[in-house]
This record gives C-alpha cells, structure tokens and sequence, in this order.
C-alpha cells in the first residue's frame, strides 16, 4: 500500500509529519511529492525539508493525502493558471482508491471539483469557504474529526489528521491493523484543557479569485 502526500512550500507540518508517523507504522509506503523536487519550508517555521520526488514521478496510490497551509499558499495554487497541483489531484482521483484531505486541505480537493456532491469538513475558520467559493460541496453538521462518504475522507483542523489517518489504515488495512498503530503510537488523547470550537469568520480566509480579464 502507497500513500501519495502532495506537499508545497508553506504547508502545515502536522498534517504532513502527523499522519506520515501513523501511516508508517501501518508498514506503508509514504511518497512525498511536489510540483517540483528540492526544498520545502513548513508553514510559520524555519524548519525545512527536502523532497525527492515530483509529480511526474508519482506511483500508483491506494490514497492521496492534501494537507492544508497557509491561506496565502492555498489561493495561489488554486489561482495558478497553469493548475498544476489541481491538475495532479484530478489524475490521481481517476485511479486512487481514496482522495483525502485533512484541515483547509480540503480547499484543494474542492477546487478540482473532487468534493462536489459530497459531504466533507474542514478546520472551523475555513467551513464559510465551501459556501462562498465551492457551494457544491456538502458541509458535514457539526464539526466533526472526519467525515468519510464513499471514497473521500475529509478531516477538520490541523491535529484531526492523526484520527483520521487511522481511520484510513482501518479503511485499508482493518481494524486490527488501525489497533495495532494506536498502540504502538500511544494515541490516547487526554488534554489538559477544554474549550468550545469558535465561531466560524464570516469570509472564506481564502484570498480573493482574480478578476477575469
């Protein structure tokens, strides 16, 4: 089993590193690719990665996983007009057993119209941009930690993708494999605090479309 992680400069680490651990010790293959090889920067840190392999080296995937980043990142490659990334996630949907998405990853999935006609979520401060920008998606009630429907698997805010990764090992492996990893990682969340989800910004944190010309 390959996953396929689709990575850009300005990415969250969480969703990238996060699930990379819990797909790991699933006995995965992990490829990290990019539009184009070389080093990448995490979002708001000095912490950079190389990587090794571009789109046009991609393999056949049992997954893709979109991790989401900067909004400034986001809107570029949604506005590119050469649609590069959007362009790679639309091939992979054709062969991909699974398309997923984690935080305002999902951003990425709607935009190549991956997300139409599905229910999906996404981190709180981004669920006005389904309405606003991609209206044909169907927003899951609630804010829940992922929402499976058919063959897509959306997760919310940044730490989301650790349950929704092993929910993706159970999908693709079994539930004892999925036990297996939770062991083996310790993930029994406890935290010290509780708060309430905040209410959701009125405008879509996305920047704006371009105007047509």
């Amino acid at each position: 089993m390959i996953i396929g992680i689709p990575v850009y400069d300005e990415v969250d680490m969480l969703d990238v590193t996060g699930p990379f651990e819990m797909f790991d010790w699933a006995g995965f293959e992990i490829d990290i690719l990019a539009e184009q090889k070389g080093m990448k920067k995490f979002r708001n840190q000095g912490f950079r990665f190389e990587v090794t392999m571009s789109f046009a080296d991609a393999r056949a995937y049992g997954a893709i996983w979109v991790p989401g980043g900067d909004p400034k990142a986001l809107g570029a490659i949604i506005n590119d007009p050469k649609q590069t990334y959007i362009n790679f996630l639309i091939a992979q949907a054709t062969s991909t057993r699974m398309m997923c998405s984690v935080c305002e990853g999902a951003m990425l999935l709607a935009a190549a119209k991956l997300l139409d006609q599905y229910y999906a979520t996404t981190h709180w401060a981004f669920i006005p941009c389904f309405a606003q920008r991609f209206p044909k998606v169907l927003v899951a009630d609630g804010h829940p930690r992922f929402v499976l429907d058919r063959n897509r698997l959306t997760g919310g805010g940044i730490s989301s993708g650790l349950d929704e990764a092993l929910m993706l090992i159970q999908l693709l492996q079994g539930t004892v494999a999925a036990q297996e990893v939770q062991q083996n990682t310790q993930y029994y969340p406890d935290p010290p605090v509780s708060s309430a989800i905040p209410r959701a910004p009125a405008q879509c944190p996305l920047p704006p479309m371009p105007k047509p010309h």
